[in-house]
Parts: C-alpha cells; sequence; structure tokens
C-alpha cells in the first residue's frame, strides 16, 4: 500500500526534473545556439528607395548612395568631387556642370550627352549630368576620364565598390562554411554564406571574430576559428588618367610690388611723384577697377599714358580689381556662371588691350557659402590669363579657420602669386587696441600661407601706415601713415620705446583727459618683417599703400628684394612729408578718418 503512495510522488518528481532539465537546455540551446536569422542586403545597404545604388569606398559603406538611371550609375557629385576629382564645379543657378583645367573649360548642360571643351561640342554615350530630388549627379562611365579609379560592380543589389588607391589586403581562407554576420557574435543576423575554400579579406582581427569583406563586397564577422591564413592580395588602380599640369608665370626676380589707390582718373597724374623715391619697385598695382554691379559689370579708370610709363622705367603693372568700392553682391558675381564670363571677358579684355602685364584680384568678405564660386572663378580666369600670358596674382587675407573657403592650396595651383594681406591684426572695428602687425601675427601667417602654397608664390604685403588708439568714452582708432604718427608723437613731447614682443616701437600717453596707445609701423619694424621673410624665401613683397611710407624704408626693401643682408633702419625724419592719394606733396592730417588714408 505504501509502495502504491509512493509511486506517484517518484514520478512527480521525475517528471518535475525532467521539465527542469529541459528549461535548462532550452536555455542553454538559446544561449549557445548559432542564430539563423538573416538581415535583407537592402537593409544592410540602406536602400530606401528603387534605383539607389550603395558604394564601397575601398572596404567602407559609405552614406552616399550612387543612382542608376536608365541602366547607368551616377555618382553624386559631393563624392566626385571629395573622392575622384576636386575640379567639378555645379552651377546651381544655371544648373551647369563645369569642369576647368588649364586650358580648358568643360561646360556640361543638365540631362545632355553632349557638352562643350572650350566651345568645342563632344558627345558622351549617355547624359552626363542629371538632377535627382535637386541632388547633382555625374555618369560613372563618363567619370572614368578624368579620375583615376578602380569600381567593381556586384548585385543582389545592385551596388559600386571604389577603389581610389591602391591597397593591398591580407586574406584567409574559409576552413568550414560558415556564415558572414552582421556583428561579431552568434546571434547576430547573418548577411551571406561562405562556402569552406572561398577567399575574404581580413580587415580587423579580434580575439574570438574578423571582420571580414567577401569576395563580392559584403563586409561583416566571422569566427577565428572558420579561417585560415593565405597570401596577401593587392588591388592596384591603373594609371590612365593624367591630372593636367597648372603652367605658373614665375618671374626670375623678387616681386616688389607697391600699391597706388587711385580714386578718380586725375589721381593717375600722381604716380611719378609717389614713385621718386622709391626704391627697387618693379611692380605697381594701381586700384583702376571697381565691380558696380551683380552682372559682373566694373568702372575702370585705367590710363594707357600711366601704363606706357611705367613700362617705360621699367615696371610692370597689375591693375586691381575691388568689390567693395561700390555696393554690390559678390555672391551672386560669383555664383552664376554668365556673370562670371562676362567679368573674365571685360576684364582680360581691357588688360590686354592696354597691354597690362597683370591682374590683382582684391575680392573682401567672400561668404563662405560664395568659396566653391570663388574659387570656380580664379580657375576660369587663370584660363584666360594663362592664354594670354597675364600674370594672375590674388590678395589675402591672414589665414584663419574662418577664412578658410578662400582655398589658398587651389589657389596656389591655379594662380602664379597669391598675395599675403599681412596687416589688420587690429583695425577699425577690433574690441582691443593692438598692433596693425605685430611680428607673431606676420610670421604665422606667412607659415600657413607657405604650408598650402609654394613659396616662391607667395609674396607678403607690409603696412605703411599705423593706427592710434584712443581710449576716451569708448574705444577708437585712426589710420596714421608713418610721418604723421611720428609728428603726432613729437607734438606732445613722447618718446616710443622698443617692444620685443612685437617687434615695434610702442608709446601710450594722455592728453586731454584721453588715454592714447600706438604700435608704430616705421623702418625698424619693417627690418623685423624682412629678416623674417628673408627665412622663408618668398617671392617678394608688396607695400600697402605708396605714399604712407617715409623715404628710409626703401633703402631696407631695396636689400630685400636683391637678397642683401639688411641694414640697420635709420631714424625716419619726424616732419617728412608724405604723398597723398592723388599724388600731391602735403603733410597728412593726422585726425584724417581711415577711409582717407586706408582702405581695405
Amino acid at each position: 500500500m505504501e509502495k502504491k503512495k509512493i509511486l506517484p510522488v517518484v514520478i512527480a518528481v521525475v517528471l518535475m526534473v525532467l521539465i527542469i532539465v529541459g528549461a535548462v537546455g532550452v536555455k542553454l540551446y538559446e544561449k549557445y545556439s548559432y542564430s539563423k536569422e538573416t538581415m535583407d542586403l537592402s537593409q544592410y545597404y540602406g536602400i530606401e528607395k528603387e534605383g539607389q545604388v550603395p558604394i564601397i569606398l575601398a572596404d567602407a559603406v559609405t552614406e552616399e548612395k550612387a543612382a542608376n538611371i536608365d541602366g547607368n550609375d551616377y555618382l553624386p557629385l559631393s563624392f566626385v568631387q571629395e573622392q575622384l576629382n576636386s575640379r567639378f564645379y555645379y552651377d546651381v543657378n544655371e544648373k551647369l556642370l563645369l569642369y576647368t583645367t588649364a586650358l580648358d573649360l568643360y561646360e556640361i548642360p543638365l540631362d545632355s550627352t553632349a557638352y562643350t571643351v572650350s566651345g568645342e561640342t563632344a558627345e558622351h554615350t549617355c547624359p552626363i549630368f542629371v538632377l535627382q530630388d535637386e541632388v547633382p549627379y555625374v555618369s560613372l562611365s563618363f567619370m572614368e576620364g578624368f579620375s583615376n579609379f578602380v569600381c567593381n560592380t556586384y548585385e543582389a543589389p545592385h551596388r559600386l565598390q571604389i577603389y581610389t588607391e591602391n591597397v593591398t589586403h591580407q586574406t584567409a581562407v574559409i576552413r568550414k562554411a560558415t556564415a558572414v554576420r552582421y556583428q561579431g557574435g552568434i546571434k547576430s543576423d547573418i548577411l551571406e554564406q561562405q562556402d569552406a575554400g572561398s577567399q575574404v579579406t581580413v580587415l580587423e582581427e579580434m580575439e574570438n571574430w574578423s571582420k571580414v569583406e567577401t569576395a563580392d563586397a559584403v563586409i561583416g564577422y566571422v569566427e577565428n576559428k572558420r579561417l585560415e591564413a593565405a597570401e596577401d592580395q593587392a588591388v592596384e588602380v591603373p594609371i590612365s588618367y593624367v591630372i593636367p599640369e597648372y603652367t605658373s608665370i614665375h618671374k626670375d626676380y623678387k616681386i616688389n610690388m607697391a600699391w597706388h589707390q587711385v580714386t578718380n582718373a586725375a589721381a593717375n597724374d600722381g604716380v611719378d611723384g609717389l614713385l621718386a623715391n622709391t626704391k627697387a619697385v618693379n611692380t605697381i598695382s594701381p586700384t583702376w577697377f571697381f565691380l558696380n554691379d551683380n552682372a559682373g559689370n566694373f568702372t575702370s579708370i585705367a590710363s594707357q599714358a600711366y601704363v606706357d610709363a611705367m613700362h617705360a622705367r621699367g615696371i610692370e603693372v597689375w591693375a586691381l580689381i575691388d568689390n567693395f568700392t561700390n555696393d554690390v553682391d559678390i555672391a551672386q558675381i560669383l555664383g552664376t556662371t554668365t556673370n562670371r564670363k562676362n567679368l573674365i571677358s571685360q576684364l582680360v579684355g581691357i588688360v590686354t588691350a592696354m597691354g597690362i602685364d597683370g591682374i590683382n584680384i582684391d575680392f573682401e568678405q567672400v561668404p563662405e557659402s560664395a568659396g566653391n564660386d570663388y574659387v570656380q572663378f580664379l580657375r576660369e580666369l587663370s584660363i584666360s590669363c594663362r592664354k594670354n600670358q597675364i600674370v594672375l596674382s590674388v590678395d589675402n587675407y591672414v589665414p584663419t579657420g574662418y577664412t578658410a573657403h578662400y582655398d589658398r592650396k587651389e589657389q596656389g595651383t591655379v594662380v602664379d602669386y597669391v598675395v599675403i594681406m599681412g596687416y589688420d591684426e587690429h583695425y577699425a572695428g577690433s574690441a582691443e587696441a593692438g598692433s596693425v602687425a605685430s611680428i607673431g601675427y606676420v610670421q604665422q601667417g606667412i607659415e600657413d600661407t607657405v604650408s598650402a602654397v609654394p613659396q616662391e608664390k607667395v609674396i607678403n604685403a607690409v603696412p605703411f601706415y599705423t593706427r592710434l588708439w584712443k581710449w576716451g568714452e569708448s574705444l577708437t582708432s585712426e589710420a596714421l601713415s608713418m610721418s604723421a604718427a611720428a609728428n603726432y608723437l613729437a607734438q606732445y613731447g613722447v618718446t616710443a620705446s622698443w617692444d620685443e614682443t612685437t617687434c615695434q616701437d610702442y608709446a601710450t600717453f594722455e592728453a586731454d583727459g584721453v588715454t592714447y596707445q600706438i604700435w608704430l609701423e616705421n623702418a625698424k619694424s619693417l627690418e623685423a618683417k624682412l629678416q623674417v621673410m628673408s627665412s622663408y624665401q618668398l617671392g617678394g613683397i608688396a607695400e600697402w599703400k605708396l605714399g604712407l611710407e617715409t623715404p628710409d624704408v626703401w633703402t631696407l626693401i631695396e636689400n630685400y628684394v636683391k637678397n642683401e643682408a639688411a641694414i640697420d633702419p635709420v631714424v625716419s625724419d619726424e616732419t617728412a612729408a608724405v604723398q597723398d592719394a592723388d599724388g600731391q606733396t602735403d603733410t597728412v592730417d593726422e585726425q584724417a578718418p581711415l577711409q582717407e588714408i586706408v582702405t581695405e
């Protein structure tokens, strides 16, 4: 009787144990078994709509997608510019794709198989340039003629793998059939099955798993125990496209360019007086051209007699064009191909007609949004200048993060000379008083520029002016010529003392309840700048501007231009007269506003 009672209990216990063991077994199976879930490759590659084509750049899937249109593959222009050829440019206003070389301009209309090369028509097998949702795309087959790359195409889904440089891969062989998983772990979804004996590229080896790439560019993870070593494998990009060489005009002497501020045609007559006490000036840049509307038209006060007179003296004329004399929208001018062409055609036309030797571009406060347009303008202008043997120089701020869009590296390729405006460290609207061009500011400007531009193409411009700072109810300043600044100190009986930090004579004084500060630009400060410039073997020097200097600076500049040792600066004549922008000899009015002395 007792045995009959015990038996059900034993059975119940056994069943309970079996259930527990079964549950534990299920848990262990769930924990240690390999997932059989697969991930759709369209999801893996981020394909969201029909026609999107994933791009694998070398061994990484990019966020950008190509497009397949009517059976032809198209790359996003942003990808083309960043990875294949940075000189392709999109005119969003005229829906035009452009490409420049040293001598040719390619113009590619939207949705067209035809394009022009400097006016000559050519054809491609499919439309070259298309828009999808206002995003520009360029034909992959067309780009094969403008860049060196290898492109492999795979299907299911349709995708591109692009190599832009040679790569050597570490490979491995699959020892036993296995799955390539999305992440390193047996529970991760399967991307693709690999048979035993297939070869994969090992991108990253970890403790138990390795990141691999399959032969059809699927990137995932495989257990290390499934791999055995194989030989390295190289991907070589053939060189079929030769980057066009940009030739430059380079003088076999140091440039000494003096800017001549000319505000009206009559002021051209003053140039002889302004040059009377100069030495070794071999280039003059008169401010002759002023943009006056948003179509690229400009006002000219150029003088043929001036050009002829300078040539008779052995001085080249590099005429300056600016964007700040008149109220214009520089972004609208530069951002439209028709406007750029109009400006370039007129500018090169007048320069060649008058026998002017060069063009000096002084476009300031170009917004970051127009940076690409500005660089494209320089590329296009350089073509016409190169064909007509016109020297092209471009004025630049001292490099800063917020002026990076001026793209000095590209300037250094396409133009002949890159000019640093090595001044305005502190300017009219500065929140604090300070030097116009301290030695550290000048040296840093040169160093940062030559890191992007060949040093023989770099011209460093020095100031012939300084600022007198006044602490009254608020901080104000006025720009003074060298003589005017010396006169001001003499008037108040103040003697400046040398400041090693700025390499300038410095003075501070009080008068009529106002505190004054001044960091002088004079022969002594110039000598320090020239010594720094000499160490960088630059292409030359420029000066802003004729008429603001004292005569003693010219011996120093002459020695620099002739690569001779600098001399000790001569004490300036504090009462020396200087000449104004109209070429008339006069003592500078110490109270004259900035725009009457310096315009930058």
